[in-house]
């Protein structure tokens, strides 16, 4: 409990520190957001200071080496998100570099991010010390995959870094909503590092709970310092590099634990963010050209009907702090 609150601490106070220099640096450098032409409520963003997500793992980075003792699986679960957020990290320069909304090419993000994917898929069912298992929501009753813990990993790996990039959408949207997710982990995890304790479990396990806890406490206190430059009206966006990087850990943290049911249930907004934008392309595509939302994904349909961006953001942290608050109260009842 202390690292976790030492480490959301000092991941917060590097974060709050590093970020005026970064959207100074970033200015300098021209690198800033070119706005999508449809998207009228978001003309008066265009030129705002985009990567500000580096952060994110300048901070975590630094308290990870100062906190935390080395293991295999944290290097993993931070190497995944660090890889992630380099895929991101291109697919923004490109944006930079030629003044326009579009990165890398599909094929080319598609290529990178299954690469990462398989690569820690495999490492998961060679390697990590749950292997093929994943635990159903709520309780420690695990079900054993087998080699069919590979292509589940693949897909939420590439589904949550989808997800968070799609939820980055207004001032402090994904950011808000990550928040909240990161907290609601720490404590399942604590949850089940208690249980595995007193049941008795290997040092391996209970150290693996409790570290991936400390971590992503450290990934909350980089984002909720980034959000104080974020929220509405943003000084600073922060870019595929953060969406891609922070779903990368999301991702890794919950499958090394085998928690991939329960990161669908308390990021309950990312998998809603996504499916309306799979529902409205299907719709559209089959009707000829009609439409179920004013526009895709969820965020900006909401938007276009004249809710505010703080407005949306709230609702969003509220529903997700609600079914996570709900998941708590159930692994309490049947863990």
């Amino acid at each position: 409990m202390i690292k976790i609150i030492v480490g959301f601490i000092l991941s917060f106070l590097i974060s709050l520190l590093l970020l005026p220099f970064i959207i100074k640096l970033i200015r300098k450098l021209s690198c800033s957001q070119t706005i999508l032409k449809y998207v009228e409520e978001h003309k008066s963003k265009q030129g705002t200071p985009t990567m500000g997500g580096v952060v994110f793992f300048i901070s975590t980075l630094v308290a990870v080496v100062c906190l935390m003792d080395y293991s295999t699986e944290l290097a993993m679960c931070v190497g995944v998100g660090l890889a992630f957020a380099i895929v991101g990290l291109m697919d923004d320069y490109i944006k930079v570099k030629l003044k326009q909304n579009m990165g890398l090419a599909p094929y080319q993000k598609i290529i990178g991010q299954v690469g990462i994917a398989i690569i820690f898929a495999c490492y998961i069912y060679f390697f990590s010390p749950n292997k093929g298992v994943i635990y159903l929501p709520f309780t420690f009753k695990a079900i054993d995959l087998g080699v069919w813990i590979i292509p589940l990993v693949i897909v939420v790996c590439l589904a949550t870094t989808n997800s968070v990039n799609l939820t980055d959408g207004l001032d402090g949207l994904a950011g808000g909503v990550s928040v909240v997710y990161s907290g609601v982990f720490v404590a399942l995890i604590s949850i089940f590092a208690s249980i595995a304790f007193n049941a008795g479990e290997a040092d391996a396990f209970v150290n693996l709970y409790n570290n991936t806890a400390v971590l992503l406490a450290i990934l909350m206190g980089s984002i909720m310092a980034f959000l104080i430059f974020n929220t509405n009206k943003a000084s600073i966006f922060m870019g595929d590099v953060g969406a891609l990087g922070i779903g990368g850990m999301f991702a890794s943290t919950a499958c090394i634990l085998g928690f991939e049911l329960m990161l669908a249930i308390v990021g309950v907004m990312f998998v809603i963010t996504t499916l309306s934008d799979i529902v409205q392309v299907i719709y559209f595509k089959r009707t000829g050209g009609k439409r179920i939302l004013k526009m895709a994904p969820l965020h900006h349909h909401f938007q276009m009907c004249g809710h505010s961006e703080a407005k949306i953001g709230y609702i969003y942290q509220v529903i997700t702090l609600i079914i996570g608050l709900i998941t708590i109260l159930l692994t309490l009842c049947f863990a």
